[in-house]
């Protein structure tokens, strides 16, 4: 009982130490799965702090697993997107959890030009999970719906550099 005791307490403390997002020269990388309509994939992000709440950064998202009709219809432009984002990284105004930060960002990508909401929660000061719901304010062709140009959820592991 003690060595479970001991255990529970350390592992307590190892936990209270994370830091979801440190301010200027904070990385992260975001490792995931990416759910959308008719398809889901992979995802990665990047993100690089500027300031105390501002970071910005880059994501990358390839569509794996579609529909049958429209895996024939898809080419790589179609499946992969690519964005730039920037994002306010509010954990620690809203003081919630030194461990949890929740960030609402902008996007510039080669389908739109979009927004998201995102929440990661760190369980040491290297690893966290994350997810991320993003939407399109501005498509560049409104005839094209694939993939990207709709609501997409993100969710994966979150690292620090």
């Amino acid at each position: 009982m003690k060595n479970l005791f001991l255990l529970i307490t350390l592992v307590s403390f190892s936990f209270a130490s994370a830091q979801v997002f440190e301010g200027k020269g904070d990385k992260k990388l975001q490792i995931g799965a990416n759910f959308q309509d008719e398809a889901t994939g992979v995802n990665f992000t990047f993100d690089y702090g500027l300031g105390d709440n501002i970071s910005v950064g880059v994501s990358t998202s390839y569509a794996l697993g579609m529909d049958d009709i429209l895996a024939d219809a898809a080419d790589f432009g179609d499946r992969f997107d690519l964005k730039a984002r920037f994002n306010a990284n509010l954990g620690s105004v809203l003081n919630i959890d030194d461990n949890f930060d929740f960030y609402p960002g902008i996007s510039l990508s080669l389908k739109n030009f979009g927004g998201h909401l995102g929440a990661r929660y760190f369980f040491s000061d290297g690893f966290g999970i994350y997810t991320e719901a993003a939407f399109p304010f501005a498509k560049y062709d409104d005839q094209v719906d694939l993939f990207y140009n709709q609501f997409t959820v993100n969710v994966g592991a979150s690292f620090n550099l």
